[in-house]
């Protein structure tokens, strides 16, 4: 469906009250023009009428004329590097950004990310969550009750298997 066409039904869902609708609609325009600031605008317009601060400031945070209170809890809310450059959802080099505010915002996302994990990274290879840092692969007393209780299965597989075995040559 063409751009203006969901815009148009976007607006027509705000005017009757639809407002959930109007951000879904919203959020795939955003996930298909990642590099249309002005869809960001809309969608974070429609956060701030569910009260979400937290989301308008996401989508407005390539904005200059961005709301401090909302960019704040923004990153409170995505508190590392990584987080931050999954939730902004952007796709290509900054330098397809429109304004020069964004592409530097998207600049320090990115080398914040890079430094936080300890490579380089690029908005087209965002992060997953398990590459967040030295714990996310199943480091420290998490990592090793997982492996223990594998470990447990397994024992007691193998001995299962052996006591068949047993029983049947027995």
């Amino acid at each position: 469906m063409p751009l203006t066409v969901t815009l148009a039904r976007v607006d027509a869902d705000l005017a009757a009250g639809r407002v959930p609708v109007a951000r879904q609609r919203l959020r795939g325009l955003v996930s298909s023009y990642p590099t249309d600031l002005a869809l960001r605008r809309r969608l974070a317009e429609v956060y701030r009428l569910y009260g979400e601060p937290a989301e308008a400031g996401r989508w407005m945070y390539l904005e200059e004329d961005r709301d401090e209170g909302e960019t704040a809890a923004f990153e409170a809310r995505y508190r590392t590097p990584p987080e931050r450059m999954r939730a902004l959802a952007w796709r290509g080099a900054e330098g397809l950004a429109p304004s020069g505010f964004a592409v530097e915002q998207l600049t320090a996302v990115r080398a914040a990310c890079s430094e936080a994990l300890g490579r380089p990274v690029d908005w087209d290879s965002v992060p997953s969550a398990r590459d967040d840092g030295p714990e996310a692969g199943g480091g420290g007393l998490s990592g090793f009750l997982v492996g223990a209780g594998c470990l447990t299965v397994l024992l007691g597989m193998v001995g299962i298997w052996v006591y068949g075995l047993i029983a049947l040559v027995g």
